[in-house]
């Protein structure tokens, strides 16, 4: 195999990617095993942070600042906010260290390296799964039907993976030459969290800001998903199309920036 540089803004060579699946099932399953590794209640990790900080924010926006819920249980409200956000968060979270974590197979072994990153959305699907797992048991005890809408739900998992990986790439490759990235990142992540309804309903939103919260494309995914989990009021359909253009536009940007510095990993990391 003769081995050549990408050629300024170029998408990566999806063949070599595919040649490499392997390599990306294995990296993803290591990812997994680690995390878990040497702890008490492993897994359940997963489904007792949600459950915690839907506690919270039911007790704080649902009980203390009696915020509009959609007339569905605050606790189930936010839980379903949460399940969104984590997924998108983790993705991020995860893939962005990835590269610099990984840094002596960067350096000295030849392979589609971006298969890094992109590995770590395998175990926050794992965890996606088993909190879906109770968000079915909360809707059965709470008797909620979320009606057909459910059905869209693995288009919301797929563009919130999108949009994770995106800007986990960008941030996994800029963060090989700039080690501020992980220090800005989280801090990012929190503000985002905070202005994005994932504890709160849009109605909440004073008509004064409503326009801040209208632009934000995660707005759209947390109505959209919890259209799909409860059965509340469809987000308009220029949201979901925007949803669907947003993850496409920030993957090829986060690929874009992968590819203009993937040549220098070597060098810098």
């Amino acid at each position: 195999m003769i081995v050549t540089p990408p050629k300024g803004l170029s998408l990566p060579r999806w063949s070599e990617v595919w040649e490499a699946r392997e390599v990306l099932w294995r990296f993803g399953l290591r990812d997994v095993v680690l995390r878990y590794r040497q702890t008490v209640v492993g897994v359940a990790w997963v489904i007792i942070q949600p459950l915690m900080s839907a506690g919270v924010f039911t007790i704080i926006f649902g009980n203390v600042a009696d915020l509009p819920s959609g007339g569905m249980p605050y606790f189930l409200f936010t839980f379903a906010g949460m399940l969104g956000w984590n997924l998108f968060g983790g993705v991020v979270e995860r893939s962005a260290p990835s590269l610099v974590a990984n840094q002596s197979l960067v350096a000295k072994v030849f392979f589609p390296r971006m298969l890094v990153p992109m590995s770590s959305a395998f175990s926050v699907l794992i965890d996606f799964v088993v909190a879906l797992g109770l968000m079915v048991v909360l809707l059965v005890v709470f008797g909620v039907n979320p009606g057909w809408a459910i059905l869209t739900l693995p288009i919301w998992v797929m563009l919130a993976v999108l949009l994770g990986l995106g800007i986990g790439l960008a941030a996994s490759t800029l963060l090989v030459r700039y080690r501020d990235v992980g220090y800005v990142l989280p801090w990012l992540l929190q503000l985002l969290f905070f202005a994005t309804p994932v504890a709160y309903s849009l109605e909440a939103v004073p008509e004064q800001l409503e326009w801040l919260f209208t632009i934000n494309p995660l707005s759209w995914l947390m109505e959209s998903y919890r259209w799909a989990l409860l059965g509340l009021d469809a987000p308009p359909l220029w949201q979901m199309l925007g949803v669907a253009g947003a993850a496409i536009v920030v993957m090829s940007a986060g690929l874009l920036v992968y590819q203009r510095f993937e040549r220098e990993f070597a060098d810098v990391i």
